[in-house]
C-alpha cells in the first residue's frame, strides 16, 4: 500500500476512535454502552496505530530511514490499549482510567495536532 491509502486507512479508524473516546469521557462508567463501546474504540485504536507504522515518517529525523518521534506514539497506544484492558479485566479501574486517559491524550490529541502541523499530509489536505 502506498501512503496515501495508508492515510485513509488510518483516518477511516482514526476518526470514529476520537468521537467514540471522547463520548467515553464524559458519559457514566461501567455501564453496558461504556462497556461496548469501550470495546470498539480499544480495536480502533490498535488498528490505527499498526496502520500508522506502516506510513514512513516525513518530516523530521527519522530512525531506520522510516520511523520519526510521531511512532513513539503509536507505540504509547500498543502500550496502554492492552494495559488499559488488563487492568479493567482484573478490577483496576484506577489504573484502567489512567491508561484510557493517557490513550486519549497521547494517542489522539498529542498526535492529531502533529498531524496537522504544516508539511504534514492532513494539513496540506485541510488548509491548502
Amino acid at each position: 500500500m502506498d501512503y496515501s491509502h495508508l492515510s485513509y486507512l488510518h483516518l477511516a479508524t482514526v476518526v470514529p476512535a476520537f468521537f467514540i473516546g471522547s463520548y467515553l469521557l464524559v458519559v457514566r462508567k461501567g455501564t453496558a454502552k461504556h462497556k461496548a463501546l469501550g470495546k470498539i474504540y480499544m480495536v480502533l485504536m490498535l488498528f490505527t496505530a499498526i496502520v500508522s507504522l506502516f506510513m514512513p515518517a516525513q518530516l523530521g529525523a527519522s530512525f531506520l530511514n522510516h520511523f520519526g518521534y510521531i511512532h513513539l506514539l503509536s507505540l504509547l497506544t500498543l502500550y496502554a490499549v492492552p494495559a488499559g484492558y488488563f487492568y479493567i479485566k482484573k478490577g483496576n479501574v484506577r489504573g484502567h482510567k489512567r491508561s484510557m486517559i493517557i490513550l486519549y491524550c497521547g494517542g489522539l490529541i498529542v498526535a492529531g495536532t502533529f498531524a496537522f502541523m504544516p508539511g504534514r499530509l492532513l494539513h496540506d489536505w485541510i488548509f491548502s
